[in-house]
């Protein structure tokens, strides 16, 4: 097992009670990382794990406010609640933003791809699925991609639907839609090629963002899900992703 430690009092003091209790090792020498935070966290993680040749398997445990990825912290038990985890494979988005400069920026995404405007004046942007125009114009805060493992975070705070991890399916979501007022967005298969184009971008700028990485004054913005790239996260049994995914739609 490798630790990994959110820089919280919180966390700090759960590592304290931890290691005394097990063996570690370098994440490079690990079968599995338990990642002590919160679900953003858990995102920094498994960013790092994205990085590696191999990506290792994480099991995390909550030590921040929401904790929807993470698993609950107890210091006992930890090699017998790791050999009875159920893993799920979770595959990110990848961005490719251009700028209005001409610079590229590649970025992936675990939970979602974001546009949003950066003044005060609504983004107006171009949409196209598969190479073919679906929108060609739409006035808003921003529009958003999100994997079913991020549909539950900012998908959801902006009434995009809850995905099932089993659906293969993105969610193609706007942010306070102007024009079209009543678009709620659409689902797409998660093998869709997706394209953004900012409209009056010098005028109206906009911003993209993949988890936690901004580019700024996009011009232009392609997403896909790559399905070559995959990444373990593990859960108790009986505290699912999936089950978690399933009581968030019946909750208020």
């Amino acid at each position: 097992m490798a630790l990994m430690v959110s820089p919280t009092p919180q966390a700090a003091a759960a590592a304290d009670l931890l290691r005394p209790n097990y063996e570690w090792h370098a994440v490079r020498d690990a079968e599995v990382v338990v990642a002590l935070g919160g679900d953003g966290y858990l995102l920094h993680v498994l960013h790092a794990a994205l990085n590696a040749r191999q990506p290792r398997p994480v099991y995390g445990m909550n030590l921040g406010s929401v904790g929807f990825l993470m698993n609950d912290f107890r210091v006992e038990d930890l090699p017998q609640r790791l050999t009875a985890a159920r893993a799920y494979a979770l595959h990110p988005l990848g961005m490719t933003a251009r700028t209005v400069s001409g610079t590229t920026v590649s970025s992936p995404a675990i939970n979602e791809v974001s546009l949003l405007r950066e003044t005060r004046q609504a983004a107006k942007l171009e949409i196209s699925v598969d190479g073919r125009v679906r929108m060609a114009e739409i006035a808003c805060d921003g529009i958003l991609v999100a994997t079913p493992a991020g549909s539950t975070a900012y998908n959801l705070s902006a009434s995009g639907p809850i995905l099932p991890l089993q659906a293969d399916l993105l969610a193609l979501t706007p942010i306070s839609p102007f024009r079209p007022r009543r678009w709620r967005g659409a689902l797409l298969p998660q093998s869709s090629v997706i394209e953004f184009r900012v409209l009056e971008a010098a005028k109206r700028p906009v911003s993209a963002v993949a988890d936690q990485l901004e580019v700024r004054d996009v011009a232009s913005v392609k997403v896909v899900s790559d399905k070559s790239v995959s990444l373990d996260l593990l859960f108790d049994p009986g505290h699912t992703l999936d089950d978690r995914i399933f009581t968030e739609q019946f909750e208020n």
